[in-house]
């Protein structure tokens, strides 16, 4: 297949399922060259997240089914083993590739295969911590890898911090490149053992010259580019001479974000995670195309003007974010307090830390942070905030979302890995201006606080108040008294209610997850009647656990697939049919 009938299959079944776009427009030539280059049923091609990986899918063996594309029972958004040997590993989450890619070679060392492994890396997935620790150990791997770093100067938001402006250095410093190969020629046409040394001082002075310290190369990768990552024959040169050497190679390959689709190009941010949409007809339709949909209300727009109140008010709010600036809301808040907004690049850990030390400084730090992306962050969450109290606020968007990236981007785990934490209140709001009052309480609370919201719009449901907010430590909920009482987290408080009329029980929101409203669970008790618990996160070790529910509803104990929302909870039984039809007449378990 061609570029452009690669691009344009791309284009047909991300316009129709939604999808990753612009990065993986912006890889179609590297995954045409990496195909020709190694064989993909042996070699491992380990992809660092999976948004650029398309192509690879369309390439090894997918092609037929790729109009599947993260529908449910279909193709997956991301690179799975699951799904193809040609997948070498699960590729969800930024940082982890040249880890998995070090191990794989010190597998291969280990048995005396001969397979290549590569790992193909985005430039902001570099300057994440467990990337650097990776290339720190590069030096000392058991065994060779070839390391792609695909710089297409974009992550989800532009890239930040001091390696995203060397590799800009290296891009503009070509004639390093011309000098380094002139100097290569020389010492091969003398050949004369005792020129040896001062050839290589030589070299490494021209290093110090033209690049500072030769990041990659004192990590012990051979540095190889930039090339140009749309020349497919430029690249399988490139990848070729790569595959000969024996050292380990860095491969660096510049590539345009949304290449052949002028919409995404031009605005590659908004068109690197989309819905479905209609491809423009020709150029004079791009404007039409980029063009956003009438805005309606999300959570993360409540969570963003929320923050930008508060803040006017308070001059300790700092807003801090990984390489998630739109996805969380904080535009808006960007723009007005530039001063008190750090985007961190893809570096949860560091972001988490950091906001430990704003708030031991006296600042009042809120982390916006996806459910999924807070995973890997956990031990920060433990060790540096809850053990010293700190008051940071962890705003948790997308949580207990399920969809169509599957089970590297489902957010259905915080409530069960965050629940144990001591010190730690938890929290969700029903609608949109209880989530400002929650913002407004976790701001004025001594110790740390999670709030977490779901994504897509939120509405106001006066017929849902639970009365007005009250700062303190326990929750709110209210109750009619029935035969069967459904603690409900969050937005699931109106499928509570949906349920709890046909069943002739009572819905309670549980406001508060950690700590929960105690007293009322006794008194319910106390009056015989039968606890539900219906929360949107994993079962295990969640809400329900938490408050011993005679029944609970909840993700399963397993990883959930890819698939609309609704096609989900109808799956796992979680839709009011469902859980209706279990208490009517499943005698109570579950």
């Amino acid at each position: 297949m061609t570029a452009l009938e690669i691009r344009n299959r791309i284009l047909a079944a991300v316009s129709r399922n939604g999808g990753h776009l612009a990065s993986s427009l912006g890889a179609v030539e590297l995954a045409m060259a990496l195909a020709q280059t190694f064989d993909p049923e042996k070699d491992r091609i380990v992809w660092d997240v999976g948004h650029q990986a398309y192509a690879w899918k369309i390439l090894t063996g997918r092609a037929d089914r790729f109009d599947t594309l993260r529908r449910l029972d279909g193709l997956s958004g991301f690179p799975n083993p699951a799904e193809s040997r040609a997948d070498a590993a699960v590729a969800g989450h930024a940082g982890v590739a040249i880890s998995v890619a070090e191990g794989m070679a010190a597998a291969r060392t280990a048995r005396g295969g001969d397979e290549q492994v590569v790992a193909v890396v985005g430039d902001a997935s570099l300057s994440n911590g467990t990337s650097l620790e990776a290339l720190n150990n590069c030096v000392n791997a058991d065994g060779k890898i070839i390391v792609i770093l695909n710089d297409n100067e974009m992550s989800i938001s532009k890239p930040t911090g001091a390696l995203s402006r060397y590799l800009g250095r290296l891009i503009a410093g070509r004639r390093y490149n011309r000098v380094k190969a002139a100097v290569k020629a020389v010492e091969k046409a003398v050949g004369m053992s005792f020129l040896n040394k001062p050839i290589r001082r030589i070299k490494a002075f021209i290093k110090r010259m033209l690049i500072g310290h030769a990041y990659f190369e004192q990590m012990g990768l051979r540095y190889m580019g930039p090339v140009d990552g749309h020349d497919v024959a430029a690249l399988t040169a490139a990848l070729d001479v790569a595959k000969k050497d024996r050292r380990s190679v860095l491969l660096h390959v510049v590539t345009v974000k949304g290449r052949g689709y002028a919409p995404a190009v031009k605005d590659p941010e908004k068109w690197h995670g989309v819905g479905a949409f209609t491809i423009a007809a020709s150029p004079a339709d791009d404007a039409r195309a980029a063009a956003p949909a009438e805005r309606q209300t999300t959570w993360s727009d409540v969570f963003g003007a929320a923050l930008t109140a508060a803040a006017e008010k308070d001059r300790r709010i700092v807003a801090l974010t990984a390489a998630m600036k739109d996805g969380t809301g904080l535009t808006e808040f960007a723009a007005r307090f530039p001063r008190r907004f750090k985007d961190v690049g893809i570096s949860e850990g560091h972001m988490v830390a950091y906001a430990a030390g704003l708030a031991a400084g006296g600042m009042r730090p809120v982390v916006a942070v996806y459910s999924t992306f807070l995973q890997r962050a956990v031990d920060q969450v433990m060790h540096d905030v809850c053990i010293a109290k700190l008051p940071v606020v962890f705003c948790v968007d997308r949580a207990g979302v399920v969809g169509a990236d599957g089970v590297t981007h489902q957010g259905v785990f915080d409530i069960a890995l965050l629940r144990a934490l001591p010190n730690l209140t938890i929290c969700q709001p029903k609608d949109a201006d209880d989530l400002a009052a929650l913002l407004d309480e976790a701001l004025r609370r001594d110790g740390p606080t999670v709030i977490r919201y779901p994504r897509g719009l939120a509405g106001h449901s006066p017929a849902l108040s639970t009365g007005s907010p009250v700062l303190s430590p326990r929750g709110d909920g209210q109750a009619v008294l029935g035969q069967m009482a459904i603690w409900a987290t969050g937005d699931w408080y109106g499928k509570a209610c949906a349920i709890a009329a046909r069943v002739g029980g009572t819905a309670v929101h549980a406001r508060y997850l950690k700590p929960f409203d105690a007293a009322l669970l006794k008194r319910q008790r106390a009056a015989g009647m039968t606890i539900v618990s219906l929360e949107n996160g994993s079962v295990a070790g969640g809400f329900g656990e938490a408050i011993g529910a005679d029944v609970k509803f909840g993700w399963p104990d397993e990883f959930i697939p890819h698939g609309t929302q609704a096609e989900l909870e109808r799956r796992y039984g979680l839709d009011v049919e469902s859980i209706t039809e279990v208490l009517t007449h499943g005698n109570g378990t579950r």
